[in-house]
């Protein structure tokens, strides 16, 4: 997983409320068990009209939000089922930052878990990081991890809260596998005492 710990980019505007893990990425999508693939098909049914031609008006089909890399969004983002494909196809597209009011508690675990990280605001402060990104590519958001801060184009500065281990991982690049992994000195001393111990096992 990459690390995260500071992030320069364009911020795509969302102002949806209650947008659900099927919008985000439809169930006919989840078949693959792969991470990677699945950002062409973000948003799906709101990118593209029925014979697959992309809708002009969408926000990430706009030229200027194309390399988006953060998404500002309404409240109660990622709802509904708790499909771990829809964080996939949000870092698969590029966007390793969403900042919204509220996040459905599993999707919210699950973008740390895919190097994602979810910024909860209050909804004034999410209202003028919109108005933000609403000015397109020449508006570039700062998210500093280590500093909890988010920097507007415009110099204002807004302070997150984030849970101290959570952080550590996405600092560190740090998955379940990855934090498995930080353990293995330790568990190959074990096996190696309990292959001796036991050798019949």
């Amino acid at each position: 997983m990459q690390k995260f710990t500071k992030l320069s980019g364009i911020a795509a505007p969302l102002p949806l409320v209650n947008i659900d893990t099927d919008m985000i990425i439809p169930k006919q999508f989840l078949k693959t068990i792969k991470r990677s693939g699945l950002g062409v098909n973000l948003f799906d049914e709101m990118r593209y009209d029925d014979d697959g031609n992309e809708i002009a008006d969408f926000v990430l089909n706009k030229p200027q939000y194309r390399d988006a890399q953060i998404l500002v969004a309404g409240d109660n983002f990622g709802c509904g089922s708790s499909r771990e494909h829809a964080p996939w196809a949000i870092a698969d597209f590029g966007i390793t930052c969403v900042i919204a009011p509220s996040y459905a508690d599993i999707f919210y675990n699950n973008c740390f878990k895919n190097g994602i990280l979810p910024i909860a605001l209050p909804q004034d402060q999410v209202d003028l990081l919109m108005k933000d990104a609403e000015k397109g590519a020449n508006a570039r958001i700062e998210v500093d991890l280590d500093a909890q801060t988010i920097t507007s184009s415009d110099g204002d500065v807004f302070t997150f809260e984030v849970d101290a281990f959570k952080k550590h991982c996405l600092m560190n690049g740090l998955d379940d596998i990855g934090l498995t992994m930080e353990k293995a000195a330790s568990i190959d001393r074990f096996e190696a005492k309990a292959g001796a111990d036991r050798p019949w096992v």
